[in-house]
């Protein structure tokens, strides 16, 4: 089974597929919307738990992955991986649906994404070079920020809850979204200029 023979790995692959079917409800609704049809709500109560499960099951991988001393270089990849493709792939399609494009404007959309292309290829330079740029707990607050962010815009239209208390939260954590990418962005940089200043390893 090569490296499923591993749950971690098997559930950051189910959180994969996951994150496709939330793509595929997403992409019925955008075209029911083409056609002057009103959006299904059950289609979008499916959508939401189903962001639900599969931003939540990063915490169940990473925890048996640990627990079980199975880290494998397939989940140091594929887990970082499918969370971009998540929280990226869920917040573009939300630019573009009439009922949620308020929440997350474009612009917001485009810093987190060029956020997560520099840490990438930054770290990716660190690393061949013989340092390591490890998450830190502000990333961790900033997916955090996100999903909370995501949820609560798919749960209002999803259960038509739209009320005031849950707009002004929607907007306050979209808006953390936008602080956090920024903020863990400069954190990073701080730490490859000390790694530049010190010199490549070996």
């Amino acid at each position: 089974m090569g490296v499923f023979q591993y749950w971690p790995n098997r559930i950051t692959a189910l959180r994969f597929v996951g994150a496709i079917v939330l793509f595929w409800i997403l992409a019925q609704d955008e075209s029911r919307r083409t056609l002057g049809l009103f959006v299904d709500r059950e289609w979008l109560r499916f959508a939401f738990w189903t962001f639900v499960l599969v931003a939540a099951s990063d915490v169940l991988d990473g925890w048996l992955a640990r627990r079980g001393n199975t880290v494998t270089a397939f989940g140091r990849i594929a887990d970082p991986f499918v969370d971009k493709v998540l929280i990226l792939g869920t917040m573009i399609f939300l630019v573009v649906l009439p009922w949620s494009e308020k929440w997350f404007p474009a612009w917001i959309v485009v810093v987190v994404v060029a956020r997560e292309f520099l840490i990438t290829a930054i770290r990716g330079y660190v690393e061949s070079q013989g340092g390591q740029l490890s998450a830190d707990w502000f990333g961790k607050v900033k997916m955090f920020a996100q999903c909370f962010a995501i949820g609560i815009v798919i749960g209002m239209q999803a259960f038509d809850i739209a009320t005031p208390f849950w707009q002004t939260t929607g907007h306050v954590f979209v808006w953390l979204t936008l602080a956090t990418s920024v903020g863990s962005c400069l954190s990073y940089l701080v730490k490859t200029r000390k790694f530049l200043l010190e010199g490549p390893r070996g």
